[in-house]
């Protein structure tokens, strides 16, 4: 089970003030990871959760809606904790219309976090790497849009499933530097952003019908899922992306 240990690693993980960022963050912080938590706003309960299990946390404030501060979270965390092991890409927003009707603002918006900004940080963290010489993992994440079409969503199912070819990318040519790049695709999860959904009644039932384990997924269902990826446990997994959906696309 030490291969599933990341006890001395650094692991900054995006959008990690709330719902599934916080969740992961805490799993490899449990797992011994110390945390950079990048977030537009507040730190959240986050910082309160690293120190819990006896690490370290740095609070970076960012908006990726642009590249503008991809230098600054990796100089911030190797100025916090002297080295980068783990990326988490999970800072991300959603636009809703119709496609007859969907904007260009609406469309430029989500490409650019859920996109642009995600390869160009793991860009920026895939150098810090190399310049260790230490490899490292890189974690996207995808969605179960990766893998449909959704509805009234344009820009977030184009930004999702271009996660997906891109994790295969960034795989095929960094897996030659020990740089493992892959993805989780969560299913329905119970956050803040789905509570209206779960709302309801009907909207709700029709969801649970079609997901095989019955519930809606939690960020703790993630646990598990992202210390895999972050460890030498999965050091021959490469380009691949995770669903953790309950049996969703199963189905």
């Amino acid at each position: 089970m030490n291969t599933f240990d990341l006890t001395g690693k650094v692991a900054i993980v995006t959008g990690s003030n709330t719902g599934l960022g916080a969740g992961m963050a805490s799993a490899l912080a449990t797992a011994g990871c110390d945390i950079v938590g990048v977030s537009r706003a507040d730190a959240g309960a986050t910082p309160m959760y690293v120190k819990a299990a006896g690490r370290r946390f740095a609070d970076v404030r960012a908006d990726l809606a642009s590249i503008a501060p991809v230098d600054d979270i990796v100089r911030a965390a190797v100025e916090a904790f002297g080295r980068v092991d783990v990326l988490v890409n999970n800072a991300g927003i959603i636009r809703r219309e119709d496609a007859f009707d969907f904007s260009e603002d609406d469309w430029d918006a989500v490409m650019d976090v859920n996109l642009k900004s995600l390869f160009f940080l793991s860009q920026a963290v895939a150098r810090q790497f190399v310049k260790q010489q230490s490899g490292g993992k890189i974690i996207n994440v995808a969605s179960m849009l990766s893998f449909q079409g959704g509805l009234r969503v344009a820009s977030y199912t184009a930004s999702k499933s271009g996660v997906l070819g891109l994790t295969r990318l960034l795989a095929n040519e960094w897996a030659g530097h020990g740089i493992n790049v892959n993805a989780i695709a969560p299913g329905y999860m119970a956050t803040a952003n789905t509570a209206a959904l779960r709302g309801d009644t009907q909207r709700n039932e029709e969801i649970l019908s079609r997901i095989p384990a019955g519930r809606w997924g939690t960020p703790e269902d993630l646990a598990g899922p992202v210390v895999f990826l972050a460890s030498s446990a999965s050091d021959y997994v490469h380009g691949h992306t995770l669903a953790v959906d309950g049996g969703w696309l199963a189905r």
